[in-house]
């Protein structure tokens, strides 16, 4: 039996593609199913099923589409109420396919209907199996129970502690694990530990789940280190119980300089996923930059409102390509249209703007009345250190709480230059006089500041 990884990094996840040699079942996959189809024909595999543990929070499943495609059996726990058909999944269901085994287990804490699957290959009975949890036991920790209903949460608590206890005593120490979440994903809580790789004997040493004292203890534990997670949450699970088709990627409207104007004037929003440094610089006047990167989608669905008119602009059509396909991983198929090439002919006969960036050892020890440090990190962040006198409004609460600001010119830090990219832009865009910490929260101290 192989395992084969597909990593998507920004949301933090991982799809698994199981495999004999010449069948395969394909575990969460992500919406953009075209790279398991490609590993597939790569591997010269048949894909027989796809599972999902869970109805998804974070992102769009492809597994509906992928299976439809591929004419795999989908696999989805039975309690969950699809609107589409699938193969309904019990705890203890068994399945073959080729030489792979397959069982389901019962693991509700991060969903009520969460299912891990453990798979041993029949020609290899001496070899340990192993277990795919999604978002149940993860590396290091487990996954949040807070994403359903906050009348929930508490109960849901109890369930995933008693869920990976189960998947313990059932299974050898040595059955490798494979969890969809913890890779940096916001699905997790705790403090889940960046491996490649771990067994059930290694989770039960290092695992929150296992170091608890108990329960009770775990419970309060897990509840009182839950962070914000993004707001396009909300849309996710609804998307992923109708049956998500498949994404357009075909590139979107390439847009005018005169296009853009009339755009920024009805208030739609322009998105510049140009670097950070490059927007400080010299940007379209009302526009807003949120960088390329592994979490840039995350941000743009996090902060802007749902459904919002979205034009990119970027140096190229291979950096939309790249943003696109980050934005339909969490629903959101349709793009305005996108301008790229050089940057004075996008932004031909548009208002300009610029602000300065500056690392931490060019920030004053001390400001007046009218310079104000703004903290963008969030309060999980923030109650771990902070900087003294800084005001704390996180990234993605600004667009709501502008009227609490300062008149004051606002110096902005996050954890690492990205988010406070993100807000000085929105600062800017506002009108509102900013300097962009573009630095390390990390070398605050280092380079002068005080740090609490």
């Amino acid at each position: 039996m192989d395992v084969e990884i597909l990593s998507t990094e920004g949301l933090g996840d991982r799809t698994y593609v199981v495999h004999d040699g010449h069948v395969a079942i394909a575990i969460d996959p992500q919406r953009d199913i075209d790279r398991v189809e490609n590993l597939a024909d790569d591997l010269g595999v048949t894909l027989a099923a796809v599972a999902e543990t869970h109805i998804h929070n974070d992102y769009v499943t492809g597994g509906y589409v992928l299976a439809q495609r591929s004419g795999a059996r989908y696999l989805v726990s039975a309690g969950d109420p699809v609107s589409f058909h699938r193969i309904p999944v019990n705890d203890g269901d068994e399945m073959i396919f080729g030489s792979l085994h397959l069982r389901a287990v019962k693991t509700p804490g991060h969903t009520p209907h969460h299912l891990s699957y453990v798979i041993r290959d029949a020609r290899q009975p001496d070899q340990p199996p192993a277990v795919f949890t999604g978002g149940s036991l993860l590396y290091g920790s487990v996954g949040r129970t807070d994403l359903i209903d906050p009348m929930q949460t508490l109960a849901l608590t109890g369930l995933q502690y008693q869920s990976v206890h189960r998947l313990a005593d059932g299974l050898p120490d040595d059955t490798s694990v494979f969890p969809t979440h913890g890779f940096g994903s916001f699905c997790s809580a705790g403090e889940t530990v960046p491996d490649d790789s771990s067994t059930i004997g290694r989770e039960k040493i290092r695992n929150d789940a296992f170091t608890a004292a108990d329960e009770r203890t775990f419970v309060a534990n897990l509840l009182a280190d839950i962070a914000a997670y993004p707001a396009y949450y909300a849309h996710m699970a609804s998307l992923n119980l109708a049956g998500p088709t498949l994404p357009d990627l075909t590139a979107p409207e390439s847009v005018k300089p005169e296009e853009l104007q009339r755009r920024l004037e009805a208030g739609e929003w322009i998105v510049d996923i140009r670097n950070r440094r490059a927007f400080a610089a010299n940007h379209i006047d009302g526009s807003v930059s949120i960088e390329l990167g592994d979490q840039a989608a995350i941000y743009l669905g996090w902060i802007l409102p749902w459904n919002s008119s979205i034009t990119l602009i970027g140096e190229s059509p291979s950096d939309i390509a790249a943003m696109q396909r980050q934005l339909v991983r969490i629903g959101i198929d349709h793009l305005a249209g996108a301008a790229t090439g050089p940057f004075d002919e996008i932004s031909a006969g548009l208002g300009h703007g610029s602000y300065p960036r500056v690392d931490f050892a060019h920030v004053p020890a001390a400001f007046g009345d009218d310079e104000v440090i703004l903290d963008v990190r969030r309060d999980d962040e923030r109650r771990r250190s902070a900087i003294p006198g800084s005001l704390h409004i996180p990234l993605t609460e600004l667009l709501d709480r502008m009227d609490e600001l300062p008149q004051a010119r606002l110096w902005v830090h996050c954890g690492s230059g990205f988010r406070a990219g993100i807000a000085a832009s929105l600062l800017d865009r506002a009108h509102r006089p900013v300097v962009h910490i573009d630095d390390f929260y990390a070398n605050a101290a280092d380079r002068g500041r005080d740090v609490g």
